[in-house]
């Protein structure tokens, strides 16, 4: 389980990018690569990392669910996750 610190750091990266998103977008069209900088460090998509949304887990995020492998693996067992089964042959 991730610290909520963490938790909250990337959360509130999201809401920055999802705010200068279109200021950003205009300055890298007309080239004002000077303002670009001005803009605060964290707006900058780039910066974002996946993780879990139930435990906050960084590595091993699956996009297709945005779960980490553990907490998919948990939930496809248990039955929580639809269309989704253990394969066996």
């Amino acid at each position: 389980m991730a610290k909520e610190s963490m938790k909250a750091r990337e959360v509130k990266r999201q809401k920055l990018v999802e705010k200068y998103a279109e200021k950003r977008k205009a300055l890298k069209e007309a080239g004002d690569y000077e303002a670009l900088q001005k803009l605060p460090k964290n707006s900058s998509p780039v910066r974002l990392h996946n993780r879990c949304k139930l435990t906050g887990r960084p590595r091993g995020y699956m996009r297709q669910f945005g779960l980490s492998r553990v907490t998919f693996r948990e939930m496809a067992n248990n039955g929580l996750i639809p269309g989704v089964r253990k394969a066996s042959w």
